[in-house]
């Protein structure tokens, strides 16, 4: 590979891990669900878990990048991301405890869970090992996306993006293949999960 090629492909990898990041997706999947499940309602619904879910842990990591206590908005370096993370868990349960008590859609409340129950697997295992959020989140709502979509052809579409992701993740050196396949288990697994048991 040439030194053009390489600048390419770096290139092409950092717009990725850019176009699909966590805080990316987190905030844009809620409103998605809930226009595709319950119409406008439900993309209002969405739009206040955005808020909590994504905007909150984006607005915090963006505050620590600007100080200088974090390395950029992807939290590459591993002992960074403990601050961080615990702010989006909090953030989701608010979320969570909010839509329901205010009776949001169902679906809506199953995504909201499935980001927590992704969350208390993904923490405590990057404290030892640096998982990928990237990959986990990617995955995760690929799975919740084959809930309101048709499910083959999201699939498989999705499964698509989600290797893309993890391409650019190992190809910038921010992961280990191992690290981004075990993030899309946990993201993919957790998200099934709990959709099955909030049922059809």
């Amino acid at each position: 590979m040439t030194g053009q090629e390489t600048a390419t492909t770096t290139a092409v990898a950092r717009w990725v891990t850019g176009l699909f990041a966590p805080q990316v997706l987190v905030i844009g999947l809620p409103p998605l669900v809930g226009l595709l499940a319950d119409g406008w309602p439900g993309a209002a619904w969405g739009l206040v878990a955005s808020a909590l879910c994504g905007g909150v842990p984006a607005g915090v990591i963006l505050a620590g990048v600007r100080s200088g206590r974090l390395d950029s908005h992807h939290l590459v370096d591993r002992a960074s991301r403990t601050g961080p993370l615990l702010v989006a868990v909090a953030a989701v349960l608010v979320a969570l405890v909010l839509l329901i008590l205010l009776g949001a859609p169902r679906l809506l409340v199953a995504t909201v869970t499935a980001m927590l129950a992704a969350l208390a697997v993904t923490v405590p295992v990057t404290l030892a090992w640096k998982i990928s959020f990237h990959a986990a989140v990617s995955a995760g709502s690929v799975v919740v996306l084959a809930h309101v979509l048709p499910a083959v052809p999201t699939l498989v579409v999705g499964a698509l993006l989600v290797a893309t992701v993890c391409w650019a993740r190992v190809r910038l050196t921010h992961h280990t293949p191992a690290q981004v396949v075990a993030g899309v288990l946990i993201g993919a697994g957790t998200a099934w999960a709990v959709l099955s048991g909030f049922g059809p």
